[in-house]
């Protein structure tokens, strides 16, 4: 499995120590360094089952900057918002964890990081 986190955010680090503590086998995607793809990105959200927007974090400076909360959430859409995720990564929503089992998920939570290692 693969999870993309940024070390400074605490759900990230919350959610390594539980990998850790189940001792996990995993790799780190440090994605702020390591950016998704475009095509990257419409690969997780297909495992996720989730459009981009759903893995957008709105609060975000780049987010206001770009005025996201005004864009459309359709699918004439998802394009713009794909590619403001590849440009801006530090908008997308963390931990994600790429299971081995061709699913995904947003682990934001203990429980949802065991459910991972669950798959």
């Amino acid at each position: 499995m693969e999870i993309w986190i940024n070390p400074a955010c605490s759900k990230c680090r919350s959610a390594i120590g539980v990998l850790d503590a189940e001792g996990a086998d995993y790799t780190v995607r440090r994605y702020l360094e390591d950016v998704p793809s475009a095509d990257e990105i419409r690969d997780v959200l297909a495992r996720l089952g989730l459009e981009p927007w759903d893995i957008t974090r709105t609060q975000e400076a780049a987010a206001k900057e770009l005025g996201l909360k005004e864009w459309p959430r359709d699918a004439d859409a998802r394009e713009r918002w794909i590619a403001a995720l590849a440009e801006h990564p530090k908008l997308i929503q963390r931990p994600i964890i790429t299971a081995d089992d061709g699913t995904a998920l947003v682990a934001r939570t203990d429980e949802a990081v065991r459910d991972a290692l669950s798959r």
